[in-house]
């Protein structure tokens, strides 16, 4: 297979070259994130001969995600994105190496997942994942490709390039207002325009050609094809090396229960459950013991809860819930616990013990 061909009409753009293109092949490449924006930034990189891919996900296809994620054929429902996304890379380039990591990006895995790649691409669209994404770059000196959806409108940036500014520069306060695709909705191409703007960057970042978005935020408006950059600079904050790093992602521990397991404590006054999903979702859930704050209102009404209670989180599946309990463990609520399943699997057990 003659990779001269292959790359032929990039090799032949003066700022890229036989050099340029060696510096392609020599380049290992972190996408976190295999859903809309991943999906669009993985063909691009492989295709310009990037060297070496990693993806993370652990998340499975769903009938939802064809809408975006156009790599996904719809026989591929319940299959593991990274490992399909691996599958298209392959057969698009087979002379890229691929490696697909079906677990979740966490505070154990981070650390030793971006030492072994040169540049991550944060394709998710969780806030706190994001966080976590910065604060690695910057403990292991990497470069992180940010890309972020709002409905119609897309952000793109570069953090920590050349220790230039972070992601915690442009947002210092850690909050979880933001919608996400789930919540929000999404326009598919949106994702794909951003998603590509993002291989943009990381390609002129391996050739070392071009302005790279240090320092810079792009935002573009798909419906009306606006576009703006504004300038934003490097901020003094707490430093955040290896043992920060440690003490704020590995020091919590989210303890997950059954609701099955906290049954005969649902007319417990001492004890609360707290429903982070959003007011219009189903299956409503109506308990003696009972509250409802969104999780993107939760650090606005935090007031509303007593750090001292007993307290079980519960959302929709079991997804939204895990990210209030690391939040509110973060704002020194000691006895708090996830409902795994969510209200799912709450309305289930509850309509049997009615049924009885």
């Amino acid at each position: 297979m003659n990779a001269d061909n292959r790359y032929n009409r990039q090799i032949i753009l003066p700022e890229i070259g036989e050099k340029g293109q060696q510096k392609l092949a020599e380049s290992k490449v972190l996408v976190i994130g295999a859903g809309g924006l991943g999906v669009a930034i993985l063909p691009y990189l492989a295709s310009a001969g990037v060297g070496e891919i990693g993806i993370v996900d652990h998340d499975v296809i769903e009938i939802s995600n064809l809408q975006r994620q156009v790599i996904y054929k719809t026989d591929a429902i319940g299959k593991s994105k990274a490992k399909e996304a691996k599958a298209m890379i392959s057969d698009l380039n087979p002379l890229v190496k691929v490696k697909a990591i079906s677990e979740k990006l966490s505070g154990k895995n981070a650390l030793s997942l971006f030492g072994k790649y040169d540049i991550i691409v944060d394709a998710t669209d969780n806030i706190a994942i994001k966080y976590l994404i910065n604060d690695a770059c910057l403990v292991t000196n990497k470069p992180m490709v940010y890309g972020s959806i709002f409905r119609f409108q897309g952000q793109v940036s570069v953090f920590n390039y050349q220790n230039g500014p972070t992601y915690r520069c442009l947002y210092p306060e850690e909050n979880l207002d933001a919608l996400n695709c789930e919540e929000a909705g999404v326009l598919g191409v949106s994702v794909g325009i951003i998603g590509m703007f993002q291989a943009n960057e990381v390609l002129k970042m391996i050739l070392e050609i071009g302005e790279v978005l240090s320092g810079k935020i792009l935002v573009y408006n798909t419906l009306t094809n606006e576009q703006q950059k504004y300038d934003f600079d490097k901020s003094d904050f707490q430093t955040i090396n290896r043992e920060t790093f440690e003490e704020k992602y590995n020091k919590c521990v989210i303890e997950e229960v059954s609701f099955d397991s906290v049954l005969d404590e649902i007319n417990n006054d001492e004890i609360l459950f707290l429903d982070v999903r959003n007011f219009d979702e189903s299956p409503k859930i109506s308990l003696q013991n009972q509250i409802q704050i969104p999780l993107m209102n939760l650090e606005k009404e935090i007031d509303k809860l007593h750090k001292n209670q007993k307290i079980y989180v519960f959302c929709q599946s079991g997804i939204r819930s895990k990210i209030a309990v690391e939040f509110l463990q973060r704002h020194r609520f000691k006895n708090i616990k996830s409902i795994a399943g969510g209200a799912l699997a709450m309305k289930q057990l509850l309509t049997a013990e009615i049924n009885l």
